[in-house]
């Protein structure tokens, strides 16, 4: 019973991180209400919050107490690690690092082109990124967030959150999608023909 209930509460907690997520993103809305300043500010608190929920969640998908699975290849050797009586099937390490170090230099490589504060507050961009993984994909922070969660959940041989892979992929789908949503509000056909360029998730 523990085990689903950890699991659950971070499945919510995500969820209730989605719709503050999108109001985080909503600048024009936020500003014709309560003025751009304070409506900046509003939205700036809203993307903290959201993104810092996300994080939190995110690692409780994979540390929760749930069913380990192993695959059935080399599943003798195993590396051990000290104090938590925990140990990483080997091959489950072989699997996970490619998409946990991919991910994670993907996500990092984007948050240094849009600059920490915005990635971090789902800020208004003053301009379109379109330079360094912007170039290859028009969410690189949420594809390589993608990354992260199936290596992670290998790492961890984590049995919930191997399954919850593909609903994750649809929450950054959604995510990605109220963006971009915002940004065609904001930027019209510049958006739009960068739409057309680049894909959302998987290069090409």
């Amino acid at each position: 019973m523990t085990m689903s209930i950890w699991f659950f509460i971070c499945v919510v907690g995500l969820t209730l991180a989605l719709p503050l997520h999108f109001w985080s993103v909503e600048h024009q809305k936020l500003q014709r209400k309560y003025g751009e300043k304070k409506g900046t500010k509003i939205g700036n608190i809203l993307g903290t919050i959201s993104g810092e929920m996300e994080f939190i969640f995110l690692i409780g998908l994979w540390v929760s107490p749930q069913p380990r699975f192993t695959v059935h290849v080399l599943s003798g050797s195993s590396i051990s690690i000290p104090f938590v009586n925990f140990s990483i099937p080997i091959l489950h390490l072989i699997i996970a690092l490619p998409f946990v170090l991919a991910g994670a230099w993907l996500a990092i490589k984007a948050v240094k082109v849009v600059s920490l504060k915005v990635a971090e507050t789902h800020g208004k961009p003053s301009k379109i990124m379109t330079s360094g993984p912007y170039s290859v994909v028009r969410h690189p922070q949420y594809f390589g967030a993608n990354l992260v969660q199936i290596g992670m959940s290998f790492l961890f041989s984590a049995w919930h959150s191997l399954l919850f892979i593909p609903v994750y992929i649809f929450y950054n789908y959604l995510v990605a999608w109220k963006e971009e949503k915002e940004l065609v509000r904001e930027f019209g056909g510049e958006y739009k023909s960068y739409q057309k360029k680049v894909p959302m998730f998987v290069p090409r």
